[in-house]
């Protein structure tokens, strides 16, 4: 990824700036595949698999219907200190989206976000 990979991801979840965080948890872990898939002892094992964490990410995570939902929701919770799988993103990819993310929010709002 790039640059303009994460201006536009970050683009695209400006949409999601004025939703609250309670209605972003709502519609992730209702619509969200990662939740009603898999039964949680049933969930793929993610340690030691030798996929790259991008393609993994996107593997876990294709066809969720909530991906830019649920990036926005984790990137609010967790910023720079993501882990794991969400938003079909690797965290290295999160952490960089975040940067933007928060830029771009602060001058939004006239302030530092986050």
């Amino acid at each position: 990824m790039n640059l303009d990979d994460y201006d536009e991801i970050a683009d695209r979840l400006d949409r999601y700036a004025a939703v609250p965080d309670e209605v972003l948890t709502e519609v992730v872990t209702r619509d969200g595949l990662c939740f009603w898939a898999f039964e949680r002892d049933e969930m793929p094992e993610l340690s030691g698999s030798d996929l790259p964490d991008r393609e993994l990410a996107a593997r876990l995570c294709a066809g969720c219907p909530v991906i830019d939902e649920c990036l926005e929701l984790e990137l609010r919770a967790a910023g720079e200190h993501t882990v794991g799988v969400w938003g079909a993103l690797a965290e290295t990819d999160r952490r960089a989206v975040h940067r933007t993310w928060r830029r771009r929010r602060a001058s939004n709002e006239g302030g530092e976000q986050r």
